[in-house]
């Protein structure tokens, strides 16, 4: 029987520990191919690099750098690199949190938000820590979701956010499926002067709180449990169609 093919991605960049953890964890379950961008990607959202070529590099066996964002990469395998079609795409460990809003920005969703375009069952993996001390944890909890997404699938053009507590695994209270919370974020504008009096800015700020609501991905972290939100690909608000038609657009 022929091991199933297990695409993996990151956007931290192909030395993040979180990367190597998390093809350690799949590597009993089937074939880990790893192909990541070589530096730092966060926050690039689903961005694509149309404007310029790609490069890529072996590092090792089965492992591959990519000039680019993980939507890059993943696109880059699936559709041309791979010998054959990956049965899974898994992007992560990320060390930090995405919760409820942060998936609009997260290059780490955003790279398994392309498997999941490409048809391919998918799912993202945060350890909730900036500074992780139990990432194993999260290593341990992606390989137990791959292997039922392996025995299971997932429904169409669905893709899964898991947020994982920073603790270690017998610590966690369960998992719970939740649903977007809500982020405030704090963010501000920093503008300085480089030396040769050149303005510059920094987007920065606190890091963002958010509004606490049962059945979010907020309350099952701050309950010491994994979180699975499954996210779909329509992103249409079908509560506003018929309020929008009833306007009557005209040009």
């Amino acid at each position: 029987m022929n091991k199933p093919q297990i695409l993996v991605t990151n956007d931290d960049g192909i030395q993040a520990p979180g990367l190597a953890i998390l093809a350690e964890a799949l590597a009993p379950l089937g074939d880990v191919w790893v192909y990541a961008p070589d530096r730092q990607q966060s926050a690039v959202g689903h961005g694509v690099s149309l404007h310029r070529p790609l490069r890529v590099h072996q590092v090792r066996e089965r492992w591959f750098m990519v000039d680019g964002t993980p939507t890059d990469c993943v696109m880059l395998a699936v559709r041309n690199l791979l010998a054959k079609r990956p049965q899974m795409v898994v992007s992560g460990v990320n060390p930090g949190a995405n919760l409820g809003d942060d998936v609009t920005y997260s290059g780490t969703v955003a790279g398994a938000y392309e498997g999941m375009l490409l048809g391919i069952c998918s799912f993202a993996v945060s350890d909730v820590s900036y500074a992780p001390t139990c990432m194993e944890t999260s290593g341990r909890v992606a390989r137990a979701i791959a292997e039922r997404l392996l025995e299971h699938g997932l429904p169409k053009d669905t893709v899964l956010n898991v947020n994982v507590p920073d603790v270690p695994y017998d610590e966690l209270q369960g998992v719970a499926v939740t649903r977007m919370g809500r982020r405030d974020y704090q963010d501000e504008i920093v503008r300085r002067q480089d030396p040769r009096g050149t303005e510059y800015y920094w987007i920065g700020g606190a890091e963002p709180s958010h509004v606490a609501e049962a059945g979010t991905d907020f309350e099952a972290i701050e309950h010491l449990k994994v979180s699975v939100t499954p996210l779909h690909r329509d992103l249409t608000n079908q509560a506003a169609l018929s309020s929008l038609e009833a306007w009557k657009f005209t040009l």
